[in-house]
């Protein structure tokens, strides 16, 4: 597969070890990767957008490995990706990764989620798009995750990915055997 433009979001923020490490993981493919996310956690924010206050962008490239572009916003998960799409980015990527967000997003949660409105944000821009999230609170290697979520997506992609479906994707914890 040749290299992609990923947009990376979350809503456990710019620090989070879930959206680092995938973000790393997607780098390492060759990809080329920007993350805009929550300067800090704005879990269960749903696709909420701000509206009444300025949004502000700070650049967070020292957190990530070189070679990605990481800016932490004031806003929700959703003010995230349309920022990025409408002002930060030069062009619209090729994918939408939300997450790795901790703990999961099943049932009626993704209502709430702010991880599952970054990509529903994606999605509603025609751009394929993918919430990811770890199915345990408690687990903390998103390692496989990564790996799993980026096999997936290209899989997905290399398949000729839906026009308008979201993909969310929770995997259990589990160690690479």
């Amino acid at each position: 597969m040749k290299p992609l433009q990923i947009l990376i979001s979350n809503d456990d923020g710019v620090s989070a070890l879930g959206i680092r490490t995938l973000a790393i993981n997607a780098s390492r493919r060759g990809h080329s990767i920007t993350v805009v996310c929550p300067d800090q956690e704005r879990s269960a924010t749903g696709h909420g957008l701000t509206l009444q206050t300025p949004i502000r962008a700070e650049k967070s490239d020292d957190l990530f490995d070189e070679g990605i572009t990481a800016w932490g916003c004031s806003g929700t998960p959703a003010d995230c990706i349309k920022l990025a799409l409408f002002e930060l980015l030069p062009q619209k990527p090729d994918l939408i990764l939300s997450g790795i967000n901790h703990g999961p997003n099943l049932g009626t949660d993704v209502f709430c989620s702010g991880t599952v409105a970054a990509a529903m944000e994606g999605t509603l821009e025609g751009i394929p798009s993918m919430a990811i999230s770890s199915a345990c609170y408690q687990w903390r290697d998103f390692e496989l995750a990564a790996e799993i979520g980026l096999d997936v997506a290209q899989k997905a992609l290399s398949s000729q990915w839906p026009h308008n479906l979201l993909l969310n994707l929770n995997i259990p914890p589990c160690d690479k055997k």
